[in-house]
């Protein structure tokens, strides 16, 4: 068979249903990695669900306990084909966030797969279980097209901790380094940059959350007794925080600033264009850097954001001057950013400005680092030519994706080139209410997969 036959038998698949059902079995499976109650659920997500399915693949499947010994299993499937065929590893996970039942629209269940409006909803359909589902799919399509045969060799890895920050995954791919040895990755999630714009990131901005604190006295005073005689904590934890940023949100810490948005990206990202649809929060164009276009912000530079503050009790409020005030913070960072200094550089400049006081505490112990595969990857070059060739159009081709994935266990502990092809888009409602997929976007990611793992397998891949 072709590999447009291919495709056409990817395509009969998700309209005559047949995706949506299967799809609809995962959904249910409410695997909340945030909720301590759900470590069997995890783990059944695996040996009840994937395994099966990947079994009946020809793949050969094993489950691991998590080497930190918490209660996120992985999994690991592996299709050798030849000694001399290109190895591919593929990624996904199995947790999702909280399920938010009772917060869901028109009284939807989150682990009942609901259609309506062309859109697909459900717990997990967007965030990673569609996405991971979709790519497994593909890789039946190709060998039914094939005869029985992809043309390479697979392996897959399924981690069941993503949401909590991924605990394990890096210890467990340096002790099972040979076991996951790959040419590249190919791997999908996270969003598009358009929803009807095909997509490639190359890696992913890291992320560091850490807490500012600021102790002064044990409980609050009445502000009438002891207003302008005892230091606000959360006035100065406010004037603390305006010394991180300018009024516009522009980074003032210099070892925040990088020195990576080299002519290579800025021409990369020249070709991308945010998108202006009717599902996502309008830009603030003068917000952030200002020297900076809106995709170079979001995708070749830094971010600190503010997450949440707290002083006194702002439920209801009362005339007391607060002891203690605390913010909640976070820096979204490119390559380029000293991921060891970021903390050390805060702190630093803190006592620049005056507020040596604060404290400054990381609030994670895990934490995702900024990754960026090389632009001119010969893998880089087969995906972007392969999804032009299903679809029609060029894919936006993103150095690295804005959100933040363990993608350095691929690219730094694995050392692969890494591409990833996500298949939702930034109104999907990911960690909230209403998550869901949108039904065209599903159809031709399916499609897009079907296409790119048919190239891969292609004799002059080879």
């Amino acid at each position: 068979m072709s590999r447009q036959a291919a495709i056409a038998r990817a395509t009969a698949d998700f309209e005559g249903g047949g995706f949506l059902h299967d799809l609809s079995a995962l959904i249910a499976v409410p695997t909340e990695s945030q909720n301590p109650e759900r470590g069997a659920v995890l783990h059944a997500y695996l040996a009840d669900h994937m395994r099966p399915m990947l079994d009946g693949m020809g793949y050969t499947v094993t489950l691991h306990d998590n080497p930190l010994g918490l209660p996120f299993p992985l999994l690991v499937a592996e299709r050798i084909e030849g000694p001399d065929l290109p190895t591919v590893l593929t990624y996904g996970h199995g947790d999702v966030i909280l399920g938010h039942e009772g917060r869901w629209s028109n009284g939807r269940d989150p682990w009942q797969m609901d259609q309506a409006d062309g859109r697909v909803y459900g717990r997990g359909v967007a965030d990673n279980k569609g996405q991971h589902f979709t790519n497994i799919r593909a890789l039946g399509h190709v060998m039914a097209a094939r005869g029985g045969r992809l043309g390479f060799n697979s392996k897959i890895l399924i981690e069941t901790g993503e949401e909590t920050g991924s605990p394990g995954l890096a210890e467990f791919c340096a002790a099972e380094a040979e076991a996951l040895r790959a040419d590249v990755l190919i791997a999908s999630d996270g969003p598009r940059i358009d929803p009807g714009r095909p997509t490639i990131f190359l890696g992913t901005r890291g992320a560091v959350n850490f807490s500012l604190t600021l102790d002064l006295r044990a409980g609050a005073h009445h502000s009438g007794n002891w207003g302008g005689l005892l230091a606000n904590p959360a006035t100065i934890l406010a004037q603390a925080l305006a010394c991180i940023t300018d009024a516009r949100g522009a980074i003032r810490v210099p070892e925040w600033r990088p020195d990576s948005l080299t002519a290579e990206v800025r021409t990369a990202l020249a070709g991308l264009a945010l998108p202006d649809h009717p599902d996502l929060p309008a830009i603030d164009h003068d917000w952030g850097e200002p020297d900076l276009t809106p995709e170079e912000r979001v995708f070749g530079w830094n971010a600190f954001e503010v997450l949440a503050l707290h002083a006194g009790t702002p439920e209801r409020p009362v005339n007391a001057i607060p002891g203690h005030a605390v913010a909640h913070c976070q820096l979204r960072y490119v390559v380029g950013t000293v991921p060891d200094d970021i903390l050390p550089a805060l702190r630093r400049h803190l006592e620049r400005e005056g507020f040596g006081m604060v404290t400054v505490a990381p609030t994670r112990e895990t934490i995702f680092h900024a990754t960026r595969a090389p632009l001119d990857s010969p893998w880089v070059r087969l995906a972007a030519q392969s999804l032009e060739n299903t679809t029609g159009q060029r894919p936006a081709l993103m150095p690295n994706l804005g959100g933040s994935l363990p993608n350095e266990c691929f690219a730094h502990t694995l050392d692969l080139p890494t591409v990833w092809v996500p298949h939702s888009y930034g109104g999907c409602n990911q960690h909230a209410p209403d998550e869901h997929a949108l039904i065209p976007l599903m159809r031709e990611a399916l499609e897009i997969m079907t296409g790119l793992f048919w190239d891969v397998g292609a004799p002059q891949t080879r």
